[in-house]
């Protein structure tokens, strides 16, 4: 940005370099592909350019794609942000709302059929886009449960309450607030909307995410457990959630325990918001950023 436009009162910014960026729940899997986990994505992309360019990206990552499903005539969901010194400007959402094909929801459908007994574990990242209805929730779910498979979900408001079951929920504090009708205001109201939360959702553990405070862990019949935030500097806060749910779901994956695996994410989390818009984080870095700190 160097001026103001003499058309309207905005400022004119010139363009030096342009970016591609995995973002959704892309940017979940790739995150977990670069932490070194195997991992394949279910989703819905649109016959466009941006859809085949994402579909290259994760195929050229390593990153399985035979779960992602291109629907004819749907506008892939891009998101352009403008950032002039260091500082998003203004964001341009191209998306559609239109609910997804019959014939894509039974592609969907039959992908879990027909997958879910090789994975370690499930993610339902919720962008709010309409992939996830109450059918597919609540089949992954009981399908999960019947194989001994975890899910993990990244909730979004309106479908809070279909994830009862999941293994883990990790709403942000502002969603754990809009679901429990109850603001987070210090520890104690924390606690009291995190305690209701797990119990109304009959997860196995609940972890509301707080930004520049860490997180805080719910399970049934322990006291809440905090961990603190480890991130030096903070650049961009863009896709955090998404590294934080599939460091999680790796290291669970990999064995750990549900507490270790928090500190780990919160670790990987700590450094990608360290870096400009969505971005992965790396075994090495991750191990630096935990040397003597775990």
């Amino acid at each position: 940005v160097s001026r103001i436009s003499p058309e309207a009162p905005v400022p004119v910014v010139l363009v030096e370099r342009e970016t591609f960026l995995l973002g959704g729940a892309s940017n979940v899997v790739n995150n977990i592909h670069s932490l070194g986990g195997q991992v394949s994505l279910c989703g819905v992309i649109g016959d466009d350019e941006m859809g085949l360019r994402i579909q290259r990206e994760l195929t050229e990552n390593g990153i399985d794609v035979h779960g992602l499903i291109v629907e004819e005539g749907r506008k892939t969901t891009t998101k352009t942000r403008i950032v002039a010194h260091q500082q998003q400007v203004v964001r341009i959402d191209r998306e559609m709302g239109d609910p997804l094909k019959p014939s894509t929801l039974r592609r969907l459908s039959m992908f879990v059929d027909g997958n879910l007994r090789g994975f370690d574990g499930i993610i339902l990242s919720d962008y709010g886009k309409g992939l996830l209805t109450r059918e597919l929730i609540r089949k992954v779910i009981r399908r999960a449960g019947e194989t001994r498979k975890f899910v993990m979900v990244d909730p979004k408001l309106n479908n809070f309450f279909l994830y009862r079951g999941a293994t883990v929920v990790t709403p942000n504090t502002s969603e754990a607030s809009a679901a429990a009708g109850s603001p987070i205001t210090d520890l104690s109201s924390l606690k009291r909307v995190g305690k209701a939360l797990l119990k109304k959702l009959r997860c196995h553990v609940l972890v509301i995410t707080r930004g520049e405070e860490g997180m805080a862990l719910f399970e049934p019949d322990e006291e809440p457990y905090l961990v603190p935030t480890v991130a030096k500097e903070v650049f961009d806060v863009t896709g955090a959630g998404d590294t934080v749910i599939g460091a999680m779901a790796l290291a669970m994956a990999a064995g750990a325990g549900v507490r270790e695996a928090a500190r780990l994410a919160n670790h990987a989390a700590g450094i990608v918001v360290g870096k400009v818009g969505t971005a992965t984080v790396t075994r090495e870095e991750l191990v630096r950023a935990m040397e003597g700190n775990f």
